[in-house]
């Protein structure tokens, strides 16, 4: 029998998952990936595309945001949601309405966040460590997925884990998290081979992710690779070096949404498009804008748009005054505009537009709660605190 994991990356198309980036990876931009995976493959091939983060206790309060960061297309499949939790009740709670309501077929939890508010209550990539409270909540999220699926008559809703290599070099939490995880029924383990302390500065360490393949090897459970995913090159690349099923992609993806067309053609074989000159650029821009307009309205579609302009015109030749009037539209009217002005016959600019980018600080020391680090089994004192790490950011 094949295993949900293996089942679940069939079910996308290809070994290829969309990581969830708060403010970037809503509908819209889920949609313009599907919509180019399906161009490279013939429609044959699309991938996994997670929702934002979205956090259990938001989500249980059914405030407007979480409920909209839940959100999918109708053609969205498998529909992917990424659930953010420190208490086992919660996220259970959490997974429930998830499935009760039938708003996701695949549920992942995320023990990747480096963000200093929510490590220093003991949350994101810090929680592995404290290795009970891990396995608690994710035993809570896979039971109740189970239970509440087979209550409506359907198959049980596959969770899986996403998660950093621990919190520093000398709190290395991957391989007991990564074995806990199997062993509490996820059914699959992506690992950003980086720690907590690292943020997204540095390089990814590959190795890692090689590791954990083996270490998951006799439980059956796939492993993802993360990070420094910047061209299908480097996709391939990882696979072939680490034996990873898959690969999440975060920033890589940043003002190219052309990368999943790339990736999906790469990975079943077809010839793979391009990269693209300005003109098909300006076209991705301004399907994009058209999104966000479509999902977030009239206002808030091209404010939300100007976050990507340098990302897309990375290495192109744009004046001063086009940048800065694109940075500061608020119409359709403006995008089209501003993007008229821009010489549209530009190649590709090669390596200067490749490579890191959005977030790259350096690492620095983790902040964490007052002796957190001093038994991986004591929770006295941290419990009360710990709730409050359950707030609305993005990480992993």
């Amino acid at each position: 029998m094949t295993h949900p994991g293996y089942e679940l990356l069939a079910r996308g198309g290809v070994p290829v998952v969309l990581a969830p980036m708060a403010g970037i990876t809503n509908r819209a931009f889920r949609r313009l990936a599907r919509e180019h995976a399906r161009a490279a493959t013939d429609g044959a091939a699309t991938g996994i595309y997670v929702t934002e983060m979205t956090t259990s206790r938001a989500l249980l309060e059914r405030n407007e945001e979480s409920m909209r960061l839940i959100e999918t297309d109708p053609d969205e499949s498998p529909r992917s949601v990424q659930l953010y939790g420190v208490d086992p009740s919660t996220v259970a709670a959490a997974v429930h309405l998830l499935v009760d309501e039938d708003r996701a077929d695949h549920i992942d939890l995320n023990f990747g966040c480096p963000v200093p508010k929510v490590t220093r209550k003991g949350g994101g990539s810090a929680l592995p460590w404290k290795r009970g409270l891990f396995r608690s909540i994710v035993r809570a999220a896979v039971t109740t997925a189970a239970e509440s699926a087979k209550v409506h008559g359907r198959e049980p809703v596959p969770v899986t884990v996403k998660m950093r290599v621990g919190v520093d070099d000398e709190h290395v939490t991957y391989l007991e998290a990564g074995r806990a995880a199997a062993e509490e029924g996820a059914v699959w383990v992506a690992l950003h081979g980086r720690t907590a302390s690292q943020l997204y500065g540095g390089t990814a360490d590959w190795s890692t992710i090689a590791r954990l393949v083996e270490e998951l090897q006799p439980y059956g459970v796939p492993v993802l690779g993360n990070g420094d995913i910047w061209t299908h090159r480097h996709a391939r690349r990882m696979v072939e070096e680490t034996g990873a099923a898959g690969v999440v992609v975060g920033r890589g993806c940043l003002g190219r949404p052309w990368l999943f067309g790339q990736l999906a053609a790469s990975f079943t074989g077809r010839g793979i498009p391009a990269d693209p000159g300005l003109r098909d650029v300006v076209a991705a821009m301004r399907r994009h804008a058209a999104l966000l307009v479509e999902v977030l309205g009239d206002e808030k579609g091209p404010r939300d748009f100007r976050k990507h302009i340098a990302w897309y015109l990375k290495g192109f030749s744009a004046p001063h005054e086009v940048r800065q009037g694109l940075a500061m539209v608020s119409s359709l009217d403006e995008v089209d505009h501003w993007l008229g002005l821009l010489d549209l016959d530009q190649p590709w600019p090669g390596e200067v537009a490749e490579g890191p980018r959005g977030r790259t600080q350096p690492g620095k020391r983790v902040a964490l709660p007052d002796g957190w680090l001093d038994d991986p089994d004591d929770l006295d004192g941290f419990l009360t605190d710990i709730t409050a790490a359950e707030l609305s950011v993005s990480g992993g």
